[in-house]
């Protein structure tokens, strides 16, 4: 895929899939009760995750579904996503290093196809075509709108100081450029959006927007915060090269000025489920 002069390629996330599950707050349990409410989910659809990252939406609702496919173009995400189902003992996932772009492939048709955090790496218009393609007649694709690796912009007090977020991300401009920086190349004007024309193009019907009231008080440590910024695209590990222990030192001792005892708080952001159908 490319956005303007970028073209994806397999560094995007080097080295941040350890980070990704250690950082990133959690999907909230009411998407999966909305899904299941929105979708009469009842145990016997098979669900395809597209960019599943290290499982977390995924593990979330499998639960929900009689059998899921879950694909990242990481092999490490991928490896740490199995990792983590055998830890919580989920045998129903069929969990693939793969590309978006190589879909249909052989994966068979499915009754919910769900993307998180996802969709704007891709070549969204081959995709979403490949993906309407593969839907049973009754099915669904559900674009998950949400921010996990920080929580929202309130400012109100909270039980223990807010991680520093624009003083990180001065940090990483410092070491970094101020470009944001992805994968071997980089993206001056950031992702691409305008998400509802690609799946309208597509011949999709939507959205039905359902609208996830999740904010919460969540606590972080300071390790929690190091792996979420690790977790992101524009500061994973490898773009840091010989700098990387320079950088974390850095980073821990500008959290350390923000909360000597090492415990933030944040709020979680709201989430919103995206529901199209054919």
């Amino acid at each position: 895929m490319t956005h303007g002069a970028w073209r994806w390629d397999e560094t995007l996330y080097e080295g941040s899939a350890a980070y990704y599950a250690a950082g990133r707050l959690p999907y909230p349990p009411e998407v999966a009760e909305a899904l299941q409410r929105e979708l009469a989910l009842d145990g016997t659809q098979r669900l395809l995750d597209i960019g599943c990252g290290p499982g977390s939406l995924t593990l979330l609702l499998a639960p929900c579904v009689r059998t899921a496919v879950a694909i990242d173009a990481d092999a490490d995400m991928i490896a740490v996503a199995r990792i983590e189902a055998a830890r919580r003992r989920v045998t129903s996932v069929e969990w693939r290093h793969m590309r978006a772009e190589e879909l249909p492939a052989d994966l068979g048709r499915f009754g919910l196809v769900t993307f998180a955090q996802s969709f704007h790496w891709l070549d969204r218009s081959r995709v979403a075509a490949a993906v309407r393609g593969m839907l049973e007649a009754d099915g669904t694709c559900v674009h998950v709108q949400a921010t996990t690796h920080r929580g929202d912009a309130s400012v109100d007090r909270l039980s223990h100081p807010r991680p520093p977020h624009r003083r990180i991300t001065e940090l990483v401009a410092s070491y970094l450029g101020s470009t944001r920086r992805a994968g071997r190349g980089s993206l001056p004007a950031g992702t691409p959006s305008a998400e509802d024309e690609v799946f309208r193009a597509a011949g999709f019907h939507g959205p039905q927007r359902v609208e996830i009231g999740t904010a919460r008080e969540v606590t972080r440590t300071a390790d929690e915060v190091v792996a979420a910024v690790f977790s992101l695209s524009s500061a994973a590990p490898h773009l840091f090269g010989s700098r990387l222990r320079d950088f974390e030192r850095d980073l821990r001792a500008l959290l350390g000025e923000t909360a000597p005892d090492g415990v933030y708080a944040e709020r979680s952001c709201d989430t919103a489920l995206d529901i199209w159908r054919q």
